[in-house]
């Protein structure tokens, strides 16, 4: 009888261990794989409003990258002295949306040939820029700006260069477009661009 019991009791353990395991690797298998993009084509709040409609975005922060000042405050990055780009980090799921798509999103999403300046937006805080996070991402980008140049009939000016560190705005600044829809500069800037690469079919 004693020797049933024990038996028992490790079906149980070796039960319970199976399950656990099981467990933990569905769990694994649901959370999806996250990579990092981190790109500035002008204001990021357009950036922002544009690839919140991306299938695959897990998240976005608004920020800057690309100078040398450290911590720098919106303030400080708007004089263009900090050597930092107005930029989005992308934090997307590889499965659903590869790097490469983003990244031609993003020749669409902004005017890649003009030095330091979007529209009305002008400074070097707002030029074209891709920071890269290894090896692959640099190629990659790249292999991308030397295809998306085909589309344009003045040079790429954009800027590639690996990614030292990034640093978030403000909270106030954060998903802007979303909550300030009516703002002045999204209604005049943002929607429009909106609006256009909906018609083209580039965004939902």
């Amino acid at each position: 009888m004693r020797k049933r019991k024990e038996r028992f009791l490790k079906l149980g353990l070796l039960f319970l261990s199976t399950w656990i395991l099981i467990g933990c690797f569905m769990s694994r298998a649901a959370t999806p794989k996250k990579e990092i993009a981190v790109l500035g084509g002008g204001c990021f709040w357009c950036l922002d409003a544009i690839y919140e409609r991306v299938p695959g975005i897990l998240s976005i922060t608004s920020g800057f990258a690309g100078g040398t000042t450290p911590h720098p405050t919106y303030e400080q990055v708007c004089t263009g002295t900090t050597g930092h780009a107005e930029v989005i980090q992308l934090e997307f799921d590889p499965t659903r949306v590869s790097y490469a798509q983003i990244l031609k999103l993003f020749w669409q999403a902004h005017d890649p040939t003009t030095y330091n300046r979007q529209g009305a937006d002008e400074g070097p805080q707002y030029r074209s820029i891709i920071l890269y996070q290894d090896e692959p991402q640099h190629q990659i980008a790249e292999n991308s700006k030397k295809t998306a140049q085909k589309w344009f009939s003045s040079p790429i000016v954009t800027q590639i260069a690996p990614l030292t560190t990034f640093y978030p705005a403000d909270k106030h600044h954060q998903n802007f477009y979303a909550k300030n829809p009516n703002q002045p500069y999204n209604r005049a800037v943002i929607q429009p661009k909106l609006q256009k690469l909906q018609k083209k079919g580039v965004i939902p």
